[in-house]
């Protein structure tokens, strides 16, 4: 059984938003997705996704979008994104998980799970910025407690598992072009994360993306940059605490 992530599939079963105007990397993206999906991930895996999976507007917006993820092989945990306007509590979303009939699917949010030998956790986190406003100040304030949240869940489930190593997964990136979110990167080099995975970034600059921060080495696995294809996941030598 083996771990993969892809962020950003922006699906638009219902909501009538095409993906091709931002540029012919996103022509027929969905069916590239899938023909991709079902070539490599098996029934067994694990697919972390990294937001912005619908730009469905409210939880009934998103109904084909979420039956699409369900018919694509293996589980999936999904991670909220900055679109992913259809969000709502745990409890509905697993109210309306349950009403899809969509058993493959869980959502990371102030949890954590144990899956393919690691430790899944994250957040949605925020905008990397030198200078927040008030309000961004508080969102980020309280994405960093969230992610800590997460982590501690996670490092709970390492007890049970102490070989595995413990990931982090963010939609949006904690440092870009010379930027870092600081809160959030702050909480990766408390507890030692070494591995953080993000989307957001769509027509990535190469030289803007920062490969290490806190500690951490940085992949970005927005759909665009991956050409639609997941991203395994492989076991590294070294152990989280």
């Amino acid at each position: 059984m083996s771990l993969f992530t892809i962020a950003d599939l922006h699906l638009s079963y219902t909501s009538n938003k095409p993906m091709d105007i931002f540029g012919p990397k996103w022509a027929n993206h969905a069916e590239r997705l899938r023909a991709n999906w079902q070539a490599k991930v098996k029934p067994r895996d694990t697919v972390v996704i990294g937001g912005d999976v619908s730009w469905g507007m409210r939880i009934d917006d998103a109904k084909a979008d979420l039956a699409f993820i369900e018919s694509l092989n293996g589980k999936k945990i999904i991670v909220k994104g900055n679109h992913d306007f259809w969000w709502a509590t745990m409890k509905k979303l697993y109210e309306f998980r349950d009403s899809l009939g969509a058993e493959s699917i869980d959502f990371l949010f102030n949890n954590a799970y144990y899956a393919e030998g690691f430790i899944i956790c994250g957040t949605r986190g925020w905008f990397p910025e030198d200078n927040y406003s008030p309000d961004d100040e508080k969102i980020v304030n309280r994405e960093a407690e969230r992610l800590r949240t997460s982590i501690l869940k996670g490092l709970e489930l390492k007890k049970e598992h102490p070989e595995s190593e413990l990931l982090v997964f963010l939609h949006y990136p904690p440092a870009y072009g010379g930027l870092q979110c600081r809160r959030i990167c702050e909480v990766i080099n408390e507890y030692g994360v070494k591995r953080v995975f993000y989307g957001h970034i769509h027509g990535a600059q190469k030289s803007l993306l920062v490969p290490q921060t806190a500690g951490a080495n940085l992949y970005l696995t927005a759909g665009d940059w991956l050409d639609f294809d997941p991203a395994e996941i492989k076991p590294c030598r070294f152990i989280t605490v």
